[in-house]
C-alpha cells in the first residue's frame, strides 16, 4: 500500500463546553518565568512575545485506498510549508508501512535548512499521520502495534496554578508554573518559596509537588532555588535551563542530588537525549511527542533512556491521544501529564475532543479504537489555510 497524498490540513474540532467557569483559569493573568523574562516589556505573559498566527497544524496522510491517518503539531504556517513544499512531495510513493524510512528521510532530507525546531515538527506530524494510518489498516490501537499496554492503566498529573481545582478533579500530583526568575532577585526566590509552601500545606504530604521553569533560569539560580525548596519535598524540577545549554544541566546536576531534574520537551531528535544520558544531567526525559519527530523518534528516546534506568515522561502527553498511547505501550514511561488551563468548574470532557480519553481521579485509559481514534467527519478536514 503505497502513500497516495500528504498534505498539511486544519481539522475542525467541535466544542463541548456549556458550563460555565466559577472563576477564570491561571493562564488568564498568571506571570510565568520564560526565556524572555529579562525584558521588562514582555515579562509579564507569554503571550507578549509568542508568534500571534503560528497556531496548530494538522497532517493527512492518505493511502492509494483512500484510508487516511491524522497527526499534528504546532507553529503554524511554517510548519505547514515544510509539509506542503517539501516532506509531502518527496514522500508520497512510499509504503505506508515504511514508517521507520519516512522518519529517516525526513530527518536527512532536512539538513540544508536545519532538522530541530520547526521541521522537527513538521516531521512529528507526518510521523503521526503514518502511526494513525497504519492502525486504521491493521484495525488495532497504535498501542497494540507498539506491542500492547504495559500498565492496567495510566497515572497521571495535573499542570497548572488552580491546584485546589486539580485535586477536586481528583489528580494526586500537581506541577506549578514558575512565577518569577534571576531578574527578579531575593524577592523573587521569596514568593517563588512562598507559592511552594502554600502549596504544601494544601495538598498535604500524600500528594507529589513539582515544578515547572520553562527554561528562564541560569546555573546559579537553578541551584540557589533548588537550596530553598529542599524542605518541601519536591519530585522534580523542570526545565530550569534553555536546552542548548548542555553543560549547565551537568553543573545543576554536580551540586543539586537531593532532588530529580527534568527536562527535554524543547530537545529535537534523539541526539541531544544521548549526550544528557550519557553525562548524567537528568532523571526524568520529556519530548514532546508532537515534537520531537514524532512516535518513532520518541521510542528510541524512550528505549535508550530505559537502558540507563532513566524515565519518560511525555511534556503535555495527556493532551492528546498521541502521547496516551505512548504512554500506555512504553514501560519505562510511568506518568502522563495532563496539562489544567481550563477555568475551574467546567469538565474535563468538555474541553477535551469527543474522540479522546480523559483522566479520571487521576487515572486514564486509552480508547481502542484503530489507529489513535481520532474521530473527524471529512467535511471537517479543509486544506490549511496560509
Amino acid at each position: 500500500m503505497k502513500i497516495e497524498k500528504i498534505r498539511a490540513v486544519h481539522v475542525e474540532v467541535p466544542s463541548q463546553v456549556t458550563t460555565e467557569g466559577r472563576r477564570d483559569p491561571w493562564t488568564v493573568g498568571a506571570e510565568v518565568a520564560n526565556p524572555m523574562s529579562r525584558f521588562p516589556h514582555y515579562k509579564p505573559h507569554r503571550s507578549l512575545w509568542g508568534p500571534k498566527k503560528w497556531g496548530a497544524v494538522w497532517v493527512q496522510v492518505i493511502a492509494e485506498d483512500g484510508t487516511y491517518g491524522l497527526g499534528q503539531t504546532s507553529f503554524g504556517r511554517p510548519v505547514a510549508a515544510i509539509v506542503d513544499d517539501h516532506f509531502g512531495p518527496v514522500l508520497e510513493g512510499e509504503s505506508v508501512f515504511a514508517i521507520e524510512k519516512c522518519s529517516d528521510m525526513m530527518f536527512r532530507m532536512s539538513k540544508p535548512y536545519g532538522s530541530s525546531g520547526l521541521a522537527s515538527c513538521a516531521m512529528s506530524a507526518v510521523d503521526l499521520a503514518l502511526w494513525d494510518l497504519v492502525g486504521k489498516l491493521q484495525e488495532k490501537p497504535v498501542y497494540e502495534l507498539l506491542g500492547g499496554p504495559t500498565k492496567d492503566r495510566i497515572f497521571c498529573y495535573a499542570t497548572g496554578n488552580d491546584t485546589d481545582w486539580q485535586l477536586e478533579l481528583g489528580f494526586r500530583a500537581v506541577k506549578l508554573a514558575c512565577p518569577y526568575g534571576p531578574v527578579d532577585g531575593a524577592e523573587g526566590l521569596d514568593a517563588n518559596e512562598a507559592l511552594i509552601e502554600k502549596t504544601r500545606d494544601l495538598v498535604g504530604d500524600d500528594v507529589e509537588v513539582m515544578l515547572d521553569c520553562y527554561m528562564a533560569f541560569d546555573v546559579d539560580y537553578t541551584i540557589r532555588l533548588a537550596q530553598r525548596l529542599r524542605p518541601y519535598g519536591l519530585k522534580w524540577i523542570e526545565e530550569f535551563l534553555i536546552p542548548e545549554d548542555i553543560d549547565g544541566h551537568r553543573a545543576v546536576r554536580e551540586a543539586v542530588d537531593w532532588v530529580s531534574l527534568a527536562s527535554g520537551e524543547h530537545f529535537y531528535s534523539p541526539y541531544p537525549y544521548m549526550r544528557v544520558i550519557r553525562d548524567g544531567s537528568l532523571d526524568i526525559l520529556q519530548p514532546d511527542i508532537n515534537w520531537v519527530g514524532g512516535l518513532t523518534v520518541a521510542r528510541k528516546i524512550a528505549h535508550a533512556a530505559e537502558a540507563a534506568g532513566l524515565a519518560v515522561m511525555l511534556h503535555g502527553g495527556g493532551g492528546n491521544a498521541y502521547g496516551q498511547h505512548f504512554t500506555y505501550a512504553t514501560s519505562n514511561s510511568p506518568w502522563l501529564e495532563c496539562f489544567v488551563g481550563s477555568p475551574p468548574g467546567v469538565p474535563l470532557r468538555e474541553v477535551a475532543p469527543p474522540w479522546q480519553s480523559i483522566p479520571e481521579e487521576g487515572w486514564l485509559i486509552p480508547r481502542e479504537t484503530p489507529g489513535f481514534g481520532i474521530e473527524v467527519e471529512e467535511q471537517g478536514i479543509r486544506p490549511f489555510e496560509y
